[in-house]
Parts: C-alpha cells; sequence; structure tokens
C-alpha cells in the first residue's frame, strides 16, 4: 500500500492534475477543495504528507496550517503559493509548512520536492544531525539543550520550538562562537537534497532568535551579514560544557 496524500486544492484542474501524477507515482491521494472540509479531513484521517493551497474558499490555508500545528499535528505539509506571494510563504514556514512550492510549478518539481520531504520526515535521510541526536545533553550558559527530547530550556524556562526551528539550535549549539554558512545549516537541517532555497534558512534562525530573547544577555544569535550564522553564549555568566 502506498503512502497517502492528502490535496486541499480548490482549483480543478491543477487539483486533478496533482492526483493524477502522484497517483501515477504510487501514492494513494485523497483531495479537497474546500477549506474547511480540508482541515476536518486533514485532522480527522491519517496521512503521510499534505500538499495545501493557501487561497482556499470557507478557510484560507495558513489558518489551516496554524490550525493543525496547533493541534499537534505533526503530519508534513507542503504550502502552494502564487509567484508573488513571498510574505505568504514566510508566514507558512513560520507557522510549521515543511516546504513550499510556487506556481506555476513543473511536474518534476512536484515529485522531487514531495520525495525529499517524505525521505527527511520519515527518517530515511540521515542528515549531519543524526549521529548528534544520542548525547543527553548540552549546556550553554542559561541554555540548556536534550537533544533525544528535542527540549529546550532557557534561564530555567521551557521554550517551545518547531522541530525545525530545534534542528538549526541544535546544529549551531555544537560550534559555540563559530560562523556557520547558510549552506551548512541547510545541508544540516533540511539535507542536501533540500530545493528550497536559502529563504527558508533565514526565517527559521528569525523565529528562533526571537524566541531566545527570553535571556538575549545569556546567549543569542548573531547575523553575519553575506555569510550566515554564529550562537554567541556569554561566557562570563556561564562557560560552554557538554555533558
Amino acid at each position: 500500500m502506498g503512502q497517502r496524500l492528502l490535496v486541499i486544492e480548490d482549483e480543478p484542474t491543477l487539483a486533478r492534475l496533482l492526483s493524477y501524477n502522484l497517483i501515477q507515482e504510487g501514492f494513494e491521494v485523497d483531495t479537497e477543495d474546500h477549506g474547511s472540509a480540508g482541515f476536518e479531513k486533514a485532522s480527522r484521517e491519517s496521512y503521510d504528507l499534505i500538499l495545501l493551497d493557501l487561497m482556499l474558499p470557507g478557510m484560507n490555508g495558513l489558518d489551516i496550517l496554524s490550525r493543525l500545528r496547533h493541534q499537534g499535528l505533526t503530519t508534513p505539509i507542503i504550502i502552494l503559493t502564487a509567484k508573488n506571494g513571498e510574505a505568504e510563504v514566510v508566514q507558512g514556514l513560520k507557522s510549521g509548512a515543511d516546504d513550499y512550492i510556487t506556481k506555476p510549478f513543473g511536474v518534476s518539481e512536484l515529485l522531487a520536492r514531495v520525495t525529499a520531504v517524505l525521505r527527511r520526515t520519515s527518517g530515511g535521510d540521515e542528515g549531519v544531525l543524526s549521529d548528534q541526536k544520542d548525547s543527553s545533553k548540552i549546556q550553554l550558559g542559561e541554555l540548556e539543550i536534550y537533544p533525544e527530547k528535542y527540549e529546550v530550556i532557557l534561564g530555567g524556562q521551557s521554550i517551545s520550538l518547531r522541530p525545525k526551528e530545534f534542528e538549526v539550535l541544535l546544529y549551531l549549539s555544537r560550534k559555540p562562537g563559530v560562523v556557520l554558512t547558510r549552506d551548512d545549516l541547510m545541508n544540516a537541517v533540511w539535507g542536501f537534497d533540500y530545493i528550497g532555497g536559502q529563504r527558508t534558512v533565514d526565517v527559521h534562525v528569525s523565529s528562533l532568535r526571537k524566541k531566545l530573547e527570553l535571556d538575549p544577555d545569556s546567549v543569542h544569535i548573531d547575523s553575519i551579514r553575506g555569510v550566515g550564522y554564529k550562537l554567541v553564549v556569554n561566557k562570563k555568566r556561564s562557560a560552554s560544557h557538554l555533558l
């Protein structure tokens, strides 16, 4: 039995095209053309991946995405957006989308992105972080990271991070004070075969930086213009060490 995909798209021709090509690749595909109906179906049934258009009747895609993530749904979601929808892409990534495809797109791009996201989220992509999640705890100043539990504590308070935000922080924490390029982060967190642009990295770092503002004097992320990012720890308060 193939992996189950849900397509929430209200444009009939595109919905049929998506469904046909995905079925040809061996996927089982359900479709919904109304936002509210798509949300209910995604909430009620189990899928391996959801393709979600952002412009939908009844309930728009960003609302669907936010509500599904708020409910705790971890199913990977790829958003479909218009060519001039950069703001929507940024908001979608912040709300928990795993990837995005800009319309119009070709069948080969669609299948490549679907395959890549499924491989990453199912554990098939070993990635740079795969051998780094065994350590029980990382201590950086007032920042505590628990790789096995995907938990972060800053200044004694728990911080809620989305999976990719956590993995970005984990990778930065392995080399505190060292400038890591966007390509470094992209390859480590999203995999070498990720097709999306570096904007994805910037969005996740921006979101992560805001959450670390709980105690910016202890640890924060610096931007190195034209290069990348580095995690800065206040050594006067606590030296970094790995337990």
